[in-house]
């Protein structure tokens, strides 16, 4: 999966903080892990890369 940093991700499952926009995901670094911020609440989050290709609905070039 060819995911770059800017893009933003939409996933699967939604965060936890329950706002508006809480299923985007911007990618602020990656490499075998993801530094993702979520859309809704700024909220900074590591996962690693098999789990986030594995929750992807779509995504947006940046």
């Amino acid at each position: 999966m060819d995911i770059n940093i800017g893009d933003i991700l939409e996933m699967k499952k939604a965060h936890p903080c329950g706002k508006q926009d809480s299923t985007k995901f911007l990618v602020l670094r990656a490499g075998m892990d993801f530094k993702l911020k979520c859309q809704g609440c700024g909220h900074e989050i590591m996962l690693p890369r098999v789990k986030a290709e594995k929750n992807v609905r779509r995504i947006t070039k940046a």
